[in-house]
């Protein structure tokens, strides 16, 4: 297994534009070669019958059946509204007329 080097966190660190000071070189170096080796191991086991998946378990969708309502009047609508005009509600202007 390939171990990652500092220059390569370096690398890695200016293109992500990240200022890292000396010392978190060497450590970062370090995790980074910890989690590399992880994530082998877990391609090790990998086999090629299974097939790759989101989940561990299946998930499906429980959704209930659209039922139509009849909405409010205009007249409902607008029966609480500060103002209203032409069925519709009555707002500040805030853009002119440009």
């Amino acid at each position: 297994m390939a171990s990652i080097t500092r220059d390569e966190v370096a690398h890695l660190a200016r293109l992500a534009r990240l200022d890292l000071a000396e010392a978190e070189l060497d450590h970062l170096a370090t995790q980074l070669d910890v989690i590399i080796g992880a994530v082998a191991r877990v391609s090790e086991v990998a086999a090629q019958d299974i097939p790759p998946t989101s989940h561990s378990v299946p998930l499906t969708n429980v959704l209930r059946e659209d039922v139509t309502t009849p909405g409010f009047t205009p007249q409902q609508a607008l029966a609480g509204a500060p103002a209203a005009e032409d069925d519709r509600f009555r707002v500040p202007r805030i853009l002119d007329e440009e």
